[in-house]
């Protein structure tokens, strides 16, 4: 059984052959960068404000009424929720044995009293053009799991830089067909592991982005 997330489903979509030498093989270490580091203190820092209700540094104030409209909305407040489901869509520890399926919720605000939730997702880059509401829709199915008196959600990525916030509404009365189309995907992943065939996926991205040299389609080799 392949335990995946959507950042992991998605890498592999972009490139299988990729995917294998960077994730499954671990050829190609994670390079830290400026903007994963500025990414990282952003979300800590969303998570103190509006989980423990800590200062904001002086260096993300810029945030402080967007963050501040959330914290003002009825519902529990759940920072960096780890989630985790088994492979019959049942909520489970994020590191349980018979975990699945794993994803993590910057924020999720529940209100089982009025059967609403919303889930919000930072994002620090400077611009929405190649925004992916995936991540909010595996997020939205696995809040149903695990809290089944939610029937509404209301979701978003907000693009704190760009100040821009990308926003979904998700039924639970459409989870089925939900699940069914991410389970196609999962599949095309879960054979690729099965009969060991990474095929290259190339793309204008190859040449500057890519580190797995070996790859035809590189052109730095």
């Amino acid at each position: 059984m392949t335990t995946w997330s959507f950042s992991r489903l998605k890498s592999f979509e972009t490139c299988p052959k990729q995917f294998y030498h960077v994730t499954v093989l671990g050829e190609y270490p994670v390079v830290q960068t400026d903007a994963m580091t500025y990414g990282t203190a952003m979300h800590k820092a969303a998570e103190d404000y509006v989980g423990e209700n800590k200062p904001l540094p002086d260096e993300f104030m810029y945030v402080k009424e967007t963050l501040d409209e959330l914290r003002d909305i009825r519902g529990t407040k759940l920072t960096e929720q780890r989630l985790g489901l088994t492979r019959d869509l049942k909520p489970c520890g994020f590191k349980d044995k018979d975990v699945w399926f794993r994803g993590i919720v910057d924020l999720a605000i529940v209100d089982t009293l009025g059967e609403r939730a919303w889930i919000v997702d930072y994002k620090t880059g400077k611009s929405t053009k190649y925004a992916d509401k995936g991540q909010l829709e595996l997020m939205a199915l696995s809040i149903f799991k695990k809290f089944p008196d939610i029937k509404h959600i209301n979701a978003a990525l907000l693009f704190v830089v760009a100040n821009e916030m990308i926003e979904a509404e998700y039924k639970i009365e459409n989870s089925f067909d939900l699940w069914g189309k991410w389970l196609k995907k999962y599949a095309r992943m879960e054979k690729a592991y099965e009969t060991d065939v990474w095929n290259p996926r190339p793309s204008g991205l190859c040449y500057h982005h890519c580190p797995v040299l070996e790859c035809v389609h590189n052109g730095r080799n």
